[in-house]
């Protein structure tokens, strides 16, 4: 375990993940904060920009002037990491970005998905910051790419039931996903904004979504999948519908994600129990790095339902990516993470 502090930057400080990362990192025994980049708010004070951070001196500063440091994360949009990742890896002996820039394994999916990837040889360096799915891969990795929102809550649902042959990979897969507006970032736009986003259940990618890529990547199989924007700030829940080959038992079921998730230190299982909130639910995680998973099996049409529910910005972005670097470094994997969310509490 790493047993001093290593110091910590932000690249892309001032949008909603980098306030996130900012959070985190505050709150980490073993890091220590040395920079947060902003061209629009260079020398602004970071409590101006993030009002639940006011009260620390740290100011924003030019990303072209990068100051040598451990661990290097990277909050910027679709493009910047793989033309910079020089630069970045020059002043930093770790880097962990958080766009979608190192995600996939190869430069033909960034040819069908994306608009191609300028540094292709660097893909097979990447490790996938989801530690529940690529611990192993993660102790010592230099270059950590953390996953899509949408795409963790998908694969965290799903994962069990392949890894433990519940499903074989030939079955029909139909993923929704209801995702909060900071999945839009800080300049989210029109679409975004509270008068065009409140009250509404919108599909905005009905097909073709770019993390698809990923389930599939992590998966090993194609999916049917379709998100909706709705009115909430932080989350995304998944409902998958998959209907398996031959018969599935509850047993098998409560087999599958017990064996899978029941060490994670931040995965939960909510699968119908009594209360108010019987299924994963977003509103439960809000501000946290956990992800719930839960199912209902039903005989009817032989369908398993599977659910689960993130914080888009935490355990779908910030939070794997602390979790990941957490790993790759030698540090507690709960470093930073601690926090359990609060009930009750408003809109997420």
């Amino acid at each position: 375990m790493a047993d001093e502090s290593l110091s910590a930057s932000v690249v892309g400080g001032s949008g909603f993940t980098g306030g996130e990362l900012l959070r985190l990192i505050d709150a980490h025994s073993g890091l220590e904060i040395q920079q947060a980049t902003s061209r629009s708010y260079d020398g602004k004070s970071v409590g101006s920009v993030h009002p639940n951070l006011r009260g620390t001196d740290l100011r924003f500063s030019d990303p072209e002037d990068l100051e040598s440091v451990d661990v290097l994360f990277t909050a910027t949009p679709h493009g910047v990491s793989m033309e910079q990742v020089d630069t970045f890896r020059e002043v930093a002996d770790t880097v962990v970005d958080l766009s979608a820039d190192f995600r996939l394994d190869s430069e033909a999916q960034y040819d069908e998905w994306y608009d191609g990837h300028s540094r292709p040889e660097l893909l097979d360096e990447a490790e996938y910051a989801l530690p529940e799915i690529n611990r192993e891969n993660l102790v010592g990795a230099d270059l950590i790419a953390s996953g899509g929102c949408n795409a963790t809550a998908t694969i965290l649902g799903l994962y069990p039931l392949f890894e433990h042959g519940v499903l074989s990979g030939s079955e029909q897969v139909v993923v929704d996903v209801k995702v909060g507006s900071s999945e839009g970032g800080a300049g989210g736009g029109e679409a975004s904004s509270h008068p065009e986003r409140s009250g509404v259940v919108r599909p905005y990618a009905p097909k073709g979504h770019r993390h698809e890529a990923e389930i599939e990547q992590f998966l090993g199989t194609s999916v049917s999948f379709t998100c909706h924007a709705v009115d909430m700030t932080r989350g995304a829940s998944a409902t998958c519908h998959v209907f398996p080959d031959g018969p599935v038992s509850k047993g098998d079921l409560w087999g599958a994600y017990r064996e899978t998730y029941e060490d994670e230190p931040f995965m939960r299982m909510a699968a119908g129990g009594s209360g108010v909130y019987r299924y994963p639910e977003p509103k439960a995680v809000a501000g946290t790095n956990y992800g719930e998973v839960g199912f209902e099996l039903d005989p009817s049409n032989k369908r398993v339902v599977v659910f689960s529910a993130i914080d888009n910005m935490m355990k779908g972005s910030a939070g794997q990516a602390v979790h990941a670097a957490n790993v790759a470094l030698g540090f507690e994997e709960t470093a930073g993470l601690e926090f359990q969310g609060l009930h009750p509490v408003g809109a997420p």
